[in-house]
């Protein structure tokens, strides 16, 4: 007797700003096992766009409705933690845009309450489901470049508008949470034993609401290891990533280590190049964190990871 696929896990999104309907919306729609079931906005024009089949004015009448199971929240950092508490009190699984909250204190209490009702809580970093990005962290934790010793990264761009949330105290704003975010979830991904970073050196320039326009960070994690990261919104556009090992080296081929969006990708392997076919990770996140919630095989950022990156935009800030 054949046995009949498992109905689409039906989500719900909270916001309908640019990236949802330029990326994360039509994902969902075209991820196996899910269904853009309902989206909530300020603006119902926009919520009605994203081509949900419910579309509302507002955030809680998505967690309200009965018939959604799981919730994307895609709105400003400092939104984040209240409504993912939100959706857990009403039983939703969330898949929260990154930074998922605002410090490690907090990731620590929202996945302990999520994992305490039985929920999953995964945050949004969709490099980490992008195929490249797998095989760096298949090659530096299967030994094959050795120790690594030395790690560097970068995502930087000059240029957001003056309105702009980034920009924003009040609204969580700043390059280490928006950009710097991606070069230290890729230095825990390729560093799985260590459990926390010592802080050798941060430069830092602010705007003159006080956020990070620029965070520049030496991190070690003993002996002679060393990270540098970068994340900034006032640099020539950078996405670099490198690991040297005490038996080879890894490097991203382009200038796109994480935002790279359907198109080829390569790879630097000890001198030799690997290619990577054109991948939207934002639809295989979807895709795998849906399989998950059916109880299937699927690939979810650890809270552990949520929590140690936390944990080091704390000693940076």
């Amino acid at each position: 007797m054949t046995m009949a696929p498992a109905p689409d896990v039906k989500w719900g999104v909270l916001g309908a700003g640019w990236l949802v309907q330029t990326a994360t919306g039509a994902a969902i729609q075209h991820a196996a096992g899910a269904q853009l079931y309902a989206t909530g906005a300020r603006d119902i024009f926009r919520a009605e766009a994203t081509g949900a089949v419910r579309a509302y004015d507002n955030y809680q009448a998505v967690v309200d409705n009965p018939e959604v199971e799981a919730v994307y929240i895609c709105l400003s950092n400092e939104a984040h933690l209240p409504w993912i508490r939100a959706c857990i009190t009403a039983g939703k699984h969330v898949l929260c845009e990154k930074p998922m909250v605002l410090t490690a204190a907090e990731a620590a209490s929202v996945c302990a309450e999520a994992y305490d009702a039985g929920l999953l809580l995964v945050e949004a970093v969709w490099s980490r489901w992008h195929p490249r990005m797998r095989r760096i962290v298949d090659l530096a934790s299967s030994g094959a470049i050795g120790e690594i010793t030395d790690y560097l990264a970068t995502f930087t761009f000059d240029g957001v508008a003056s309105d702009n949330y980034r920009l924003s105290p009040d609204h969580g704003g700043g390059a280490l949470y928006d950009v710097g975010i991606y070069p230290l979830h890729a230095m825990f991904a390729v560093l799985p034993e260590i459990e926390s970073v010592t802080v050798l050196a941060v430069n830092q320039k602010h705007s003159d609401q006080g956020v990070d326009l620029t965070t520049m960070a030496d991190l070690t994690w003993g002996g002679a290891t060393r990270a540098s990261i970068t994340g900034s919104f006032i640099m020539p556009q950078s996405q670099l990533l490198s690991l040297i090992g005490t038996e080879g080296e890894v490097r991203v081929a382009d200038n796109e280590a994480f935002a790279t969006y359907q198109k080829p990708t390569e790879l630097w392997v000890d001198g030799h190049l690997e290619n990577f076919p054109s991948t939207d990770a934002y639809q295989v996140m979807f895709e795998e964190v849906s399989a998950r919630i059916r109880g299937a095989n699927g690939w979810l950022l650890p809270h552990r990871d949520s929590i140690r990156v936390a944990r080091t935009v704390d000693s940076l800030l």
